[in-house]
């Protein structure tokens, strides 16, 4: 087997990352730092490819960094540690079940919402009605979390 080695550009495109993306999670250590070569430039080698192409499925996956981290050095440890990542994948899928409930329980209230506007009264619109008062809404979803400084834009 070849000795192959990549240039980061070459490396984005074979694994689909971006270049500032690969820095980045070379500087995070998610991605093993390359050798450089007698230029200074970062040589990349399968191993980073691969572990790129781990990184972007558990990405896709929609695990966060923190659990792509210890995944990551589970798969290079110990064989017990199959435990470890089963936990973290169910953990993960929990997550994501609420998630889903709580999206159901939006799309029925969008939907009674939206089927409850009447048009036939000026100035009556049952989404901003409701919107304004939360106790019309039909079904119960939480708002709590939201950070409402994100949108600020003065």
């Amino acid at each position: 087997m070849p000795n192959t080695t990549y240039s980061i550009g070459t490396l984005a495109k074979y694994s689909g990352c971006k270049v500032p993306t690969i820095r980045w999670y070379e500087a995070r250590g998610l991605l093993s730092k390359p050798e450089r070569n007698a230029g200074n430039q970062r040589r990349y080698r399968d191993t980073h490819l691969k572990e790129l192409r781990f990184i972007r499925h558990a990405r896709a996956l929609g695990f966060d960094l923190a659990a792509i981290e210890q995944l990551k050095m589970l798969s290079s440890c110990c064989l017990t540690d199959h435990l470890q990542a089963d936990d973290i994948a169910r953990r993960h899928l929990a997550d994501i079940q609420q998630k889903i409930r709580q999206l159901r329980a939006m799309e029925t209230e969008l939907e009674q919402m939206i089927t409850q506007c009447n048009y036939d009264q000026e100035h009556q619109c049952h989404v901003l009605d409701v919107l304004a008062d939360h106790t019309l809404c039909q079904t119960h979803h939480e708002f709590d979390d939201v950070d409402f400084t994100a949108d600020k834009t003065g």
